[in-house]
């Protein structure tokens, strides 16, 4: 099964792509959102190639379990993937992945690496592959 995860921002959104062979996500190019509005043309390219069964869409809330400013347009651009493309869209909790992602890119590659496009997909990865390590065995 292939899944595509989007980490929701209010300027950029990070993907990525995953099966459910060995439960791994690579990330893909991040996606502008200009004036509130994601690149529809995008993402709609994206569901084309890649063909998910499924989208995973990272639920932002506070460590307290609190929702956070984002929480509702993220539910909005939640919605509208459904609306728009008739497939099964899941919210998972995504707390600590951008701390995370900017964590592995520093490792790996010191400042320079902790640039926005790929805080972004890494952090769209690390939610699919948490989606998928607890739902694994469903």
């Amino acid at each position: 099964m292939i899944v595509l995860s989007f980490d929701f921002g209010t300027k950029n959104i990070g993907v990525a792509i995953g099966q459910n062979i060995t439960y791994t996500a690579n990330m893909l190019n991040n996606i502008k959102v200009k004036n509130g509005i994601p690149d529809w043309k995008k993402i709609s390219y994206i569901i084309k190639l890649w063909l998910p069964q499924a989208i995973i869409v990272g639920y932002p809330l506070n460590m307290d379990g609190t929702r956070q400013n984002i929480t509702k347009k993220t539910i909005i651009f939640s919605k509208e993937l459904h609306q728009r493309y008739l497939m099964p869209v899941i919210l998972h909790d995504e707390r600590l992945t951008t701390t995370e992602s900017k964590s592995i890119l520093y490792n790996s590659g010191g400042y320079k690496k902790l640039k926005k496009k790929y805080i972004d997909s890494l952090s769209a990865a690390l939610i699919l592959e948490s989606w998928m390590q607890q739902n694994h065995s469903n």
